[in-house]
């Protein structure tokens, strides 16, 4: 029997700018990059030390660290062009100028039902595919080295503005299920799969899982709210995530012995140009994938959604795991007395000092402007109403400001990771950066706990 996830606590964010099911495949483009830093906490030691290097797709450009089994491969076959290095000589980028005809290295197909255990991990840290696997707690990726006591994916973005992966793997549904049971093999636990219980799509259908039918306002499309309801983390216990598009990649390297990572990216957006689906690769540049040429003094383009994403410029290129590119102007024009109650009902918001909540069903324009400087953190229980899991926020919060980590163990740091604090971000009137120092204190608990 399906387990029956409710979660009642959340905010439903109606913005304008939703992502139109229309798919355009791009291809590959003329040049991709991989940014170590997208691998929060990974030291990349580099293969090649110097460009002008032909390489074939899943061929290794750098390994972790401290995670040596964990390989960082090439999405595409070509030749390296440039390697691109900030302060203290920090690897920033490897850029690859692809072939015309792409070459791919060799894995192998095989059915991961019937490998050992330890062949299907192996092939999944050796091609590239480990890098789609992050762990909890921490938020790192994982370690080929441990054992997760369940794996989770969730195919719900409750997100406002979220890419809908029942769309982007309509046509991915084998390799999706074969990357499963590859998964399957990755733990004694469960993999557990969260889908949207108010639809009908092909995710309610997949085999040798958990699924868990999940309903109500974000974050209940989050992994973290899920595990947190579902099996919680405890200290020295592992947890592994993956996002459902990743999932079908790795199902791909199965099926035909090829590391080809596609990524569909969902362009949303009130100053997006345009709001289809685009199909690219991995490490694409932004100017690929946006059909016109964009202005980013004015609008801030965000890769991921629009609460957790990052801001990125025109001519970077698109994150390793995001699904989404949103774009929203800037807030750099203020509001003549918008410190007045009920002067504006354009403004979203959860406090009645805006008439928007007369409008429930309303979409909004929205911007970048925070409508507020930092103030006094004081306790007004609003953080309470958009958590869904049971810890105080606040109380965690302020125990990761101070560097408490007795506190923070207590109030349930291993539970949480930066993307479960949005909302308390976006709502909170205090106007503290919640997901930067909910990260902050991580890595405290990480370096001395570990």
């Amino acid at each position: 029997m399906p387990t029956e996830l409710k979660v009642k606590k959340g905010l439903k964010l109606n913005l304008k700018g939703d992502a139109e099911r229309n798919l355009i495949n791009l291809g590959v483009p003329n040049n991709i990059a991989i940014k170590p830093p997208d691998f929060y906490g990974t030291v990349p030691k580099l293969i090649y030390k110097k460009p002008d290097v032909h390489v074939k797709a899943g061929d290794e450009l750098f390994y972790s660290k401290y995670s040596d089994r964990t390989r960082f491969t090439s999405p595409v076959s070509g030749t390296i062009t440039a390697i691109n290095r900030g302060a203290k000589r920090r690897v920033l980028s490897i850029e690859i100028a692809p072939d015309q005809e792409q070459e791919f290295k060799d894995f192998g197909k095989s059915d991961p039902m019937n490998m050992s255990d330890e062949d299907v991990k192996e092939k999944i840290f050796s091609s590239g595919c480990g890098a789609f696997i992050k762990q909890r707690p921490y938020d790192v990726l994982a370690d080929a080295n441990d054992t997760p006591k369940s794996i989770f994916i969730s195919t719900y973005n409750s997100a406002p503005l979220g890419a809908s992966f029942e769309f982007i793997l309509n046509d991915k549904m084998k390799d999706f299920q074969t990357g499963l049971n590859a998964l399957t093999r990755l733990t004694p636990g469960k993999v557990y799969v969260g889908v949207d219980k108010n639809t009908t799509s092909d995710f309610h259908d997949v085999e040798n899982v958990e699924i868990i039918n999940v309903s109500g306002p974000h974050p209940a499309g989050n992994v973290g709210v899920q595990i947190h309801n579902t099996d919680p983390i405890n200290a020295k216990e592992r947890v592994w995530t993956l996002r459902p598009e990743d999932v079908a990649i790795i199902g791909h390297l199965f099926n035909t012995g090829k590391y080809y990572p596609e990524r569909t990216i969902a362009l949303t957006g009130n100053a997006a140009p345009d709001h289809s689906y685009y199909r690219t690769i991995i490490g694409a540049p932004v100017d690929f994938v946006l059909p016109e040429k964009v202005d980013d003094s004015q609008v801030r383009i965000i890769s991921g959604d629009v609460l957790t994403g990052e801001a990125i410029d025109y001519d970077d290129h698109v994150n390793f795991y995001s699904n989404e590119l949103c774009m929203i102007p800037e807030g750099n024009k203020h509001r003549m007395f918008g410190w007045l109650p009920f002067k504006d009902n354009n403004i979203p918001s959860i406090h009645k000092t805006s008439l928007s909540w007369l409008f429930p069903k309303k979409k909004y324009d929205v911007n970048t402007n925070t409508n507020g400087e930092e103030r006094a953190l004081v306790v007004t229980g609003e953080m309470e109403e958009v958590m869904p899991m049971d810890i105080y926020p606040m109380q965690l919060l302020k125990a990761c400001m101070v560097g408490d980590i007795e506190k923070m163990e207590n109030l349930g740091i291993y539970e949480v990771i930066p993307e479960d604090f949005a909302l308390v971000e976006y709502i909170n009137t205090s106007k503290i950066n919640a997901q930067q120092i909910i990260r902050e204190g991580l890595d405290q608990v990480l370096l001395e706990v570990g």
